[in-house]
């Protein structure tokens, strides 16, 4: 582990040629194992990784009572602030953003804007929430089909907010990549038959992150 704050977790060189900013899925924070996992081998893989917390879940940790996240809108913003705060920061090093389910979401939601204003250079989303669980006609998709910024989406092949069955179908821009981690859930946990493990899949999910961060760097 790296350095930390209340809302903020860092790791990996000071010096990096670049950062991931990552943010939490809808229910586990910022240090959940899911996350810390990815964080870790990024930052093994020489990234800076910074891992922040919405405003919602920063107040569950400090409450111990458990609330749905704010607005879109609202994440939005706290996406926002993050970046600029890295590239206020260090403003001549690359900057990735991304995150988990919900916080991959906000962050392609955002990436075109912020490639524009604030010169981010790829999305890497982690598990990304297609439609909610049982409902597949409430389709997450249509930025999708028109981002402009490298996107990378880390899909377990049994995710019930997106099976790779269902994804293989979906109208999605050139500029998005979807690689599919074996006999993953929403988590990247595979089943037991699959002779895999949890920690497995979640290494694997990080070497490709590394791959996509150095294959934007190196295009």
């Amino acid at each position: 582990m790296g350095t930390s704050s209340d809302t903020r977790l860092i790791d990996g060189p000071d010096h990096a040629p670049a950062t991931v900013l990552l943010a939490h899925g809808a229910g586990a924070p910022m240090d959940s194992p899911f996350m810390a996992a990815i964080a870790g081998g990024l930052a093994a893989a020489g990234w800076r990784v910074v891992r922040f917390e919405f405003g919602y879940m920063a107040r569950m940790r400090e409450t111990g009572r458990r609330q749905g996240p704010e607005r879109m809108p609202v994440l939005q913003e706290a996406f926002r602030q993050q970046v600029r705060l890295e590239t206020g920061e260090s403003p001549q090093r690359p900057l990735f953003i991304g995150g988990k389910s919900m916080g991959g979401r906000v962050a392609s939601l955002l990436v075109d804007e912020l490639a524009a204003s604030d010169g981010v250079r790829g999305c890497l989303c982690l598990g990304y929430p297609f439609h909610p669980p049982g409902k597949p006609l409430q389709l997450r998709t249509q930025h999708l089909a028109a981002l402009r910024t490298p996107t990378l989406i880390l899909q377990g092949e049994r995710d019930t907010f997106g099976r790779r069955e269902e994804v293989e179908t979906y109208s999605l821009s050139p500029a998005v990549q979807v690689l599919w981690i074996p006999s993953g859930d929403h988590s990247f946990k595979p089943t037991r038959s699959s002779g895999l493990s949890e920690a497995e899949n979640w290494a694997a999910a990080a070497a490709w992150g590394d791959g996509f961060v150095r294959g934007v760097l190196g295009g």
